[in-house]
C-alpha cells in the first residue's frame, strides 16, 4: 500500500514526472491550475494561467509542458512561462490530459473535450516545433507511454476502457495500427496514466479502483499496489534507483461527503515499487 508523498489535494491530479538531473518530482493540479513540487527542502507550487496537464524536462532549469492552448518551456529559477507552439489554440472547448516524452526527443500529449464529449479528444506528437495528429476520434486519452526497446507506444481511451499498442518506426512515428492491449470494460477500474518499467512491464493507474495494476509485455496481470486514493490517476518512477513508484490522484466528480469520509483523495502517493524505472527521457524544444 503506498504512503502519502504530498498532503496537498488536487482536484484532478495529473503528470507525474521525476527529473533526473535535478532528483525531483513535478505534477499538475488540472482543474487547480497548479504545478506542484516537493523536495527536502519543503513544498513548492507555481499557478499557472490556464490548464496544464503534462510536462517533460528539457535541461537543468527548463521543463516543457502541455497545456489547453499549447506547448511552453518553464523556467524553473523564476517560474518564467514561453509558449513555443499551439495546441488546439482556436478550440476553447478542448483542453491536454495525459502526456510524456518519447525517446526522440519528441512529446506525445492527448487532447479531449473540457466535457469529455464521446470522440472529441486525440493523442498529438510535438516533435522538434512539429506538431501532428496521431490518432483522432478518442473520448479520453490516457496511458500513453513508451516499451524500453522503443518499439512500441501504448495509449488508452479511457471512455472505452481500452489500451492500445502500436509499433513504432525508427524515428518515433506510428507504424501500423494500434491493436488492442488489455479490454478492462466492465472492471472496477477505468484506464488512466500508465508507465512502463526498465522490464518492458506496464504500469497502470486504474481509475476509480484505487490502485497501480502492473500488467506484463504479454497484457497479463502481474501485481497490484494499492494507493488510499480510489481516484489514481497517473503513476511515474523516481527517487535513488528509480525505484519509488509516485501516484496522482484526484478528488474530480467526488461528493462533499465522499471527500470528508476518504480525505486523501486528491494526494501524491508512494511507495517502493520493487521494480526499477527508466529515466524520463529529455524533449528537444
Amino acid at each position: 500500500m503506498a504512503g502519502i508523498f504530498d498532503d496537498r489535494p488536487c482536484e484532478l491530479g495529473e503528470g507525474p514526472l521525476w527529473h533526473p538531473g535535478r532528483g525531483q518530482l513535478w505534477w499538475f493540479d488540472i482543474l487547480g491550475r497548479r504545478l506542484l513540487t516537493r523536495t527536502d527542502e519543503g513544498a513548492g507550487t507555481l499557478h499557472l494561467p490556464e490548464m496544464f496537464s503534462a510536462a517533460g524536462w528539457v535541461d537543468h532549469d527548463r521543463l516543457f509542458a502541455a497545456s489547453e492552448t499549447g506547448f511552453w518551456l518553464i523556467d524553473i529559477p523564476s517560474g518564467r512561462l514561453e509558449r513555443i507552439a499551439a495546441l488546439l489554440a482556436d478550440d476553447p472547448g478542448t483542453r491536454s490530459n495525459d502526456g510524456r516524452a518519447d525517446p526522440w526527443g519528441g512529446f506525445w500529449i492527448g487532447t479531449m473535450g473540457k466535457r469529455a464529449e464521446p470522440g472529441r479528444g486525440a493523442i498529438h506528437r510535438y516533435l522538434r516545433g512539429e506538431v501532428r495528429t496521431l490518432f483522432p476520434g478518442i473520448g479520453i486519452p490516457n496511458a500513453i507511454s513508451f516499451t524500453p526497446d522503443r518499439r512500441f507506444a501504448h495509449f488508452a481511451d479511457s471512455a472505452a476502457a481500452k489500451v492500445w499498442r502500436v509499433k513504432l518506426d525508427a524515428a518515433g512515428w506510428p507504424a501500423g495500427e494500434p491493436s488492442l492491449f488489455l479490454d478492462l470494460a466492465g472492471q472496477a477500474g477505468v484506464p488512466d496514466g500508465a508507465v512502463c518499467d526498465a522490464a518492458g512491464n506496464l504500469w497502470l493507474a486504474e481509475w476509480g479502483a484505487a490502485r497501480v495494476a502492473v500488467y506484463g509485455p504479454d497484457g497479463r496481470l502481474q501485481r497490484t499496489v494499492g494507493v488510499a486514493g480510489r481516484h489514481a490517476s497517473c503513476p511515474a518512477f523516481g527517487g535513488p534507483g528509480l525505484g519509488t513508484l509516485f501516484v496522482t490522484s484526484a478528488r474530480e466528480n467526488l461528493t462533499a461527503a465522499e471527500i470528508a469520509a476518504e480525505p486523501l483523495n486528491g494526494c501524491t502517493f508512494m511507495a517502493e515499487a520493487g521494480a526499477k524505472g527508466l529515466p524520463e527521457p529529455a524533449v528537444v524544444p
